[in-house]
């Protein structure tokens, strides 16, 4: 799906605000994938609730694994284009995304000090990945 990835890189630059998801003014990991969600759909799927920005929070339930579940299309073999959700410490909650792109050796998303930026995938990003989902399809790429 490169178009998504197309879409993605045009977000490169943004910088980094918590809660936020508008293409050049600020975006956190969430945001980049509600811009993109919007730029593809229109609107978004559902309200967003509370989130805190830390990626070391532990306990409760995966919200953010749910919220992708019930809108995006899980898959076993990821494609560019479909989203990552990582877990970034052992017994954290899974709550940073990105976008996969360069044919699986990279990925695009937002990080406090760099904002939205395309980076290796390397080992260490690898194997923190705990799930992937692919964006549903338009309306006419099911026709």
């Amino acid at each position: 799906m490169s178009g998504i990835v197309t879409l993605a890189r045009g977000w490169i630059g943004t910088p980094y605000h918590h809660r936020a998801a508008t293409r050049g003014a600020g975006a956190d990991c969430l945001g980049l994938i509600r811009g993109l969600w919007l730029a593809r759909y229109g609107t978004e799927p559902e309200a967003l609730p509370p989130y805190g920005p830390s990626w070391a929070e532990t306990g409760g339930e995966e919200c953010l694994w749910q919220a992708l579940a019930r809108h995006f299309r899980p898959v076993q073999v990821p494609a560019d284009g479909d989203v990552l959700l990582f877990r970034l410490q052992a017994r954290a909650l899974a709550k940073h995304l990105g976008i996969r792109s360069g044919q699986g050796r990279a990925f695009i998303h937002a990080c406090p000090r760099a904002g939205v930026v395309e980076m290796p995938l390397s080992a260490p990003w690898a194997r923190r990945v705990v799930a992937c989902f692919a964006f549903p399809p338009l309306r006419q790429d099911v026709e």
